[in-house]
C-alpha cells in the first residue's frame, strides 16, 4: 500500500461519500469525516433533508469507525454561491450551482478547513479520476460514463486537484451500492439527491419567488405572435417544454430565447426548430484544470451535464473568452450553463456560455 495519509472526507449522508470513507479506512488511512451544513434559511421545512442526511452521515461514520464533525459553511455558501445563483437568474441566465459549489465550497472552504485539521488531502464521492504525471495533475472522466461528474469539476485548479482524491472514479455505481451493502452501511439503498447543491429538492418556482420578484410578460413566437403569458423569465430555460401552457395541434412548443430588454419569452414549435440549434458558442469566465488554456484545435465538448461529447474546434481562446465551433449544431445551448472541453478522457476545463 502507498503511504498512510490523513484524509478528510466530505460526507453528505449519501451512499457515494459513505463508500468513499469506508474504502479509505479499509486501505489503512487515517480518515476524518466532515458533514457540511451550507444552508440555514429553512432547515425545518419538508424539502430540506439536512437533519436526515446528517443523521445518516453520523451513523455511517460510527460503522466505519471514524470521527465526524458537522461544520457550518452557510455564510460562505450565501456569499460565494447563492448570491451568484440569484444574480444570474435575475439577468435571465440559467446558472449551474453545482459547478460553483464545487469550486467555492467543497474544494475551497472545505479544503481550507481540512488543511487546518492537518490533512494531507481531501476525498469526495465524485465520479471522476485523477492522474499524476510529474508535477501535473490531470482530471479524467470516471470509468462509469453514465455517472461521470468531471463536468461539474472543470473549475478546479492544479492546487485544488493536488489535494483531492476521488476513490470512486474506477468503480461503477452498481459496485458502489454493492460495497455499501456488504459493509452494512445503513444508507446502501438511499436514492441519489437531484436537488440544488446543498439546498435540496424543492418546488423551484416557489423557491426562487422567495428571493426574486415575479415579472410576468408576453410569450411570443419569433415573428411576434402572442402565445400566452410567462411567469417571469427566470423560471424558464432554453429547450424547456413543460410548463408553457401552450396546447393545440401539431408539434410541442419549446423555449428558444429570452428577450431580456422586452421581458418576452420566445417560443417555437418543434424539437428541431432552427432557433434551438447552435453551430457555435462563446464562453467567458474561463477556468482550465492545467492552469493554462489549451491550444486552438480539435476537441470534444459538453454544453450540459447529461450529454454525449460533441466533436468541436476550439477556434480562439484568450484570457477573457473562447469560441467553440461544433461539427454538428448543438441543441438548446443555454447562457449561464458551462461548456466543458475534453481531450479524450482528460477534462481540460471550460467556461460560462455567454
Amino acid at each position: 500500500m502507498s503511504e498512510k495519509k490523513r484524509i478528510v472526507v466530505g460526507m453528505s449522508g449519501g451512499v457515494d461519500s459513505s463508500v468513499t470513507a469506508w474504502l479509505l479506512k479499509q486501505q489503512g488511512h487515517e480518515v476524518i469525516g466532515v458533514f457540511m451544513q451550507n444552508w440555514e434559511d429553512d432547515n425545518d421545512d419538508e424539502y430540506c433533508s439536512i437533519k436526515e442526511d446528517s443523521r445518516d452521515a453520523i451513523a455511517v461514520a460510527d460503522i466505519v469507525g471514524i470521527d465526524i464533525e458537522i461544520v457550518n459553511f452557510a455564510s460562505e455558501y450565501k456569499d460565494r454561491v447563492f448570491k451568484y445563483f440569484l444574480d444570474e437568474y435575475s439577468a435571465g441566465r440559467t446558472p449551474n450551482p453545482d459547478v460553483l459549489c464545487n469550486a467555492e465550497i467543497k474544494f475551497k472552504a472545505f479544503l481550507d478547513y481540512a488543511m487546518s485539521l492537518g490533512a494531507d488531502c481531501i476525498a469526495t464521492g465524485h465520479y471522476a479520476r485523477k492522474l499524476e504525471q510529474g508535477c501535473q495533475h490531470y482530471l479524467l472522466k470516471a470509468v462509469d460514463a453514465s455517472k461521470d461528474q468531471s463536468y461539474f469539476l472543470y473549475r478546479l485548479s492544479q492546487a485544488q486537484l493536488s489535494k483531492a482524491m476521488f476513490p470512486l472514479g474506477q468503480l461503477h455505481k452498481t459496485e458502489v451500492r454493492k460495497l455499501a451493502e456488504q459493509a452494512q452501511l445503513p444508507n446502501f439503498a438511499k436514492k441519489d439527491s437531484t436537488g440544488i447543491c446543498f439546498i435540496g429538492e424543492r418546488p423551484f418556482r416557489e423557491f426562487l419567488n422567495r428571493y426574486l420578484p415575479k415579472q410576468p410578460g408576453q410569450m411570443v413566437t419569433p415573428e411576434g405572435k402572442l402565445m400566452g403569458e410567462h411567469m417571469g423569465l427566470m423560471y424558464y430555460t432554453l429547450g424547456q417544454r413543460k410548463g408553457l401552457g401552450i396546447g393545440g395541434q401539431g408539434e410541442p412548443w419549446f423555449v428558444a430565447d429570452k428577450d431580456i430588454a422586452g421581458n418576452r419569452l420566445i417560443v417555437v414549435q418543434g424539437h428541431d426548430h432552427p432557433l434551438l440549434l447552435k453551430p457555435q458558442l462563446n464562453a467567458q469566465q474561463l477556468s482550465w484544470t492545467l492552469d493554462q488554456a489549451p491550444q486552438p484545435g480539435r476537441y470534444a465538448a459538453k454544453t450540459r451535464y447529461r450529454q454525449q461529447d460533441a466533436a468541436c474546434e476550439l477556434i480562439t481562446v484568450d484570457a477573457q473568452q473562447c469560441q467553440v465551433q461544433f461539427d454538428h449544431a448543438q441543441w438548446a445551448v443555454t447562457p449561464g450553463q458551462s461548456v466543458v472541453l475534453y481531450d479524450g478522457d482528460i477534462c481540460l476545463g471550460g467556461g460560462i456560455i455567454s
